[in-house]
């Protein structure tokens, strides 16, 4: 928990700073005296001054605060003429705009910064890999299989989801990786479109190994030399048709999730499988007495169904409801969608096949109820692949990162727009828990990652900060603009309306946000 925080300060804080660095420089500018510069709100847990400005760390740190001397335009009046010279609302439109849209500015010139570093020193990213992808599904209608890795879209290189949903006019073409050769197909997707469609496939692959009743492993190839561990379970398993099937034996005790786990060598059997899909290679592999290690329960939660059914450790699950099931993953999908109370599964148990009856628990998991039986798994995972991706040079970097930015700016408001109208949900607001949970997943993934959420974020928070809300930058900026059109300031009245209407709305989306988080994390 103290990590989630320590890293959602560390993402947070520099683009509050910068944001209030914008600010301040160009108030410093245009010779506004600046009285307070804080990063955080509330009571300030360390500050000094220097010159006219203190400086502060304050106790929330959901923002900042950069405080002028005379910026309250209720009050113009007060200001003493000689102070006049540093006060902000007695400066001109174009100082005031500038110092107001400086802090929006500064967030887009810092995603300029991270995406021009990133490409110049090179990203370090996970493979973007898909998973399992079932006949009948749109993926495999492309033509895209189990284990793909995603090279390109529309003939440009792709290293990151941003790279998808950022396409211009739709995807298509896709050219993927498949066992070192590259393939093309055509696709009629949109690219937010096929960016969700993607992620209805997981890289969740299973590491190459099956098991025997009694413990031994071996780890499955297509080759009579070694095991190639970069190739997973569900991809033999659809590939098997091409070659003959090879088995390793392994140690009982060896740590499957390590990478630099050694077969013994020669190879223990080769098998003619010759299956044409994945069910006909893993029932091959049951008749041999040899089955997937993540349909072996490695253990059962007290007083739960399983348990009631009599499923022990050791046990290896066949089926559910009739249906002969070869991942663990695919008998907990198909349990969400058998509606009645009873169902059936069949495992071997002492060397038998039998059949039991249990009724699943149903229980809460984030928005939606989930029903379990009690097991846990002994399957073992393929690791994330990282793929380190070339420096693109001085000029090449700036011009990417100048690309980068202006689409992840235009993207941004199509996406603000989309609310606005109703075409995406007031659902998908986030507030700080949902900042949190995303800074903390991309730093754990990758610091790449990490850097262009970052950079996302702070194009965001520049946008939603020009909003023409009175309170927010934007509204400053259209007082500043009112005061065009009608030749003088606002009137007090008007004014004084605006800014409570402003906060009001400020509010509801603060409320909405935080209301979204507690629903999606904490119920």
């Amino acid at each position: 928990m103290i990590e989630k925080i320590l890293i959602f300060v560390l993402f947070l804080g520099p683009l509050v700073f910068f944001h209030e660095l914008g600010h301040f420089l160009f108030a410093r500018l245009f010779g506004v005296r600046v009285e307070v510069f804080s990063i955080g709100f509330g009571p300030k847990l360390f500050k000094f001054k220097r010159g006219d400005t203190e400086y502060a760390l304050s106790l929330i740190p959901l923002g900042g605060y950069v405080k002028m001397f005379g910026d309250d335009p209720l009050n113009k009046d007060a200001v003493p003429e000689e102070e006049r010279k540093f006060s902000f609302t007695h400066k001109s439109k174009f100082a005031r705009f500038w110092i107001v849209f400086g802090g929006p500015f500064a967030n887009f010139i810092m995603a300029f910064v991270i995406f021009f570093f990133l490409l110049l020193g090179g990203e370090k990213l996970p493979e973007l890999k898909v998973g399992v992808v079932a006949q009948q599904t749109k993926f495999y209608e492309i033509g895209v299989r189990t284990g793909d890795v995603l090279k390109q879209v529309n003939g440009n290189d792709v290293t990151n989801p941003s790279d998808i949903v950022l396409q211009d006019g739709g995807i298509r073409s896709v050219t993927i990786s498949r066992y070192g050769e590259n393939k093309t197909f055509p696709v009629a997707m949109e690219g937010e479109e096929f960016f969700e469609e993607m992620m209805n496939y997981p890289p969740f692959l299973r590491r190459p190994v099956l098991t025997t009743v009694e413990g031994q492993v071996f780890a499955v190839s297509f080759s009579d030399q070694s095991v190639d561990w970069n190739m997973s379970l569900d991809e033999i398993a659809e590939r098997s048709d091409l070659s003959d099937v090879y088995l390793y034996k392994i140690g009982k005790d060896t740590d499957l999730g390590k990478l630099e786990v050694l077969e013994e060598r020669p190879f223990h059997k080769k098998y003619s499988v010759n299956s044409k899909n994945e069910s006909e290679f893993f029932s091959f592999f049951r008749k041999e007495g040899i089955f997937p290690k993540d349909m072996v329960v490695k253990s059962i939660t007290m007083q739960s169904p399983a348990e009631r059914a009599g499923i022990l450790g050791g046990h290896v699950i066949f089926g559910l409801e009739g249906v002969d099931i070869y991942s663990f993953e695919v008998l907990r999908a198909n349990l969400q969608k058998i509606d009645k109370k009873e169902v059936s599964v069949t495992l071997l148990a002492d060397g038998k096949v039998k059949t039991v009856q249990l009724t699943p628990d149903v229980k809460p998991q984030g928005k939606k109820k989930v029903k379990l039986i009690g097991v846990y798994s002994s399957g073992v995972f393929q690791g994330m692949r990282f793929v380190d991706t070339p420096s693109k040079g001085l000029i090449g970097s700036f011009l990417g990162s100048f690309s980068r930015t202006w689409d992840t700016i235009v993207k941004t408001v199509d996406s603000f727009k989309k609310l606005i109208v109703g075409d995406v949900s007031l659902k998908n607001i986030g507030g700080p828990l949902a900042i949190g949970k995303v800074a903390s997943d991309s730093f754990n993934t990758s610091l790449s990652y990490f850097f262009q959420l970052m950079a996302l974020i702070s194009v965001n928070l520049g946008i939603i900060n020009l909003f023409p809300i009175p309170v927010l930058d934007g509204g400053h900026i259209l007082f500043i603009i009112l005061e065009v059109i009608n030749g003088g300031p606002v009137s007090r009245r008007k004014m004084e309306i605006a800014q409570q209407f402003g906060l009001s709305i400020l509010l509801m989306l603060m409320m909405g946000a935080i209301f979204n988080d507690f629903v999606r994390f904490l119920m």
